[in-house]
């Protein structure tokens, strides 16, 4: 796992990478960034796993570039003391964020979050970054009926009949997404208020027909848990 800090207060980074060493194991792969500049270009010469990132530093406001890192296929966790920007961080997409000064169990909890299935609450994000060839569009949850699996990206499929391309697995959008939107496959996951009824077909095959007329597929190890949510 390679994990990177932007952060340019040397102790703190320090600090910060002694605790994700401590929670993750000594054989974690840390990169440490002292300005936005050099952040960028490790992300864009490294293949990432996780960033923890600074909203200030030397002067530059993070949020410059959090749109940009968002829409990539790793997770974002935000470490500043600017927490009047938490909400807005969470719009965009992060996976946590933890208010400076911090100790090692909030630190924890938030890679907690990152190693688990745990879904953000109703409301914590309202956009979802997907990179264009010279900008990042930002795409609204409400505007997502489902997400489909296809290869290294996921397809959103939108309510205009849209498609956008997205650079974040399926397994870390889940993380990401409200519990209003539910994986019903292993390439699917579907928002819950596009559901219409279950349809059970020969040979014991499942599918989820969406009020819009689409079927999608079911899982066999998911239907039990969503017939119960559908009743």
């Amino acid at each position: 796992m390679k994990i990177l800090i932007i952060e340019d207060e040397a102790r703190i980074a320090k600090r910060i990478e002694r605790m994700t060493r401590d929670f993750f194991d000594k054989e974690v792969q840390i990169l440490l960034s002292d300005s936005l500049e050099n952040g960028l270009n490790t992300i864009e010469t490294q293949s990432i796993d996780l960033l923890l990132l600074d909203l200030n530093l030397n002067g530059e406001d993070g949020f410059d570039v959090l749109q940009s890192v968002t829409a990539k296929s790793f997770q974002t966790i935000i470490i500043s003391a600017y927490t009047d920007k938490a909400i807005t961080a969470f719009n965009y997409g992060v996976l946590d964020f933890v208010p400076k000064p911090f100790d090692e169990t909030r630190l924890s909890q938030a890679f907690t979050r990152f190693t688990s299935s745990e879904k953000q609450p109703n409301g914590a994000i309202q956009f979802l970054a997907v990179r264009k060839v010279k900008t990042i569009k930002l795409i609204t949850i409400k505007e997502i009926k489902y997400i489909k699996g296809a290869g290294i990206y996921t397809e959103l499929h939108l309510a205009d009949g849209r498609i956008e391309l997205h650079d974040k697995s399926l397994e870390s959008l889940e993380k990401l997404l409200p519990s209003s939107f539910q994986r019903i496959h292993k390439s699917y996951i579907l928002c819950w208020h596009e559901a219409d009824k279950l349809v059970v077909e020969a040979g014991g095959r499942y599918n989820m027909l969406l009020k819009n007329g689409e079927l999608l597929p079911v899982g066999r190890s998911k239907y039990k848990e969503i017939r119960l949510r559908m009743i």
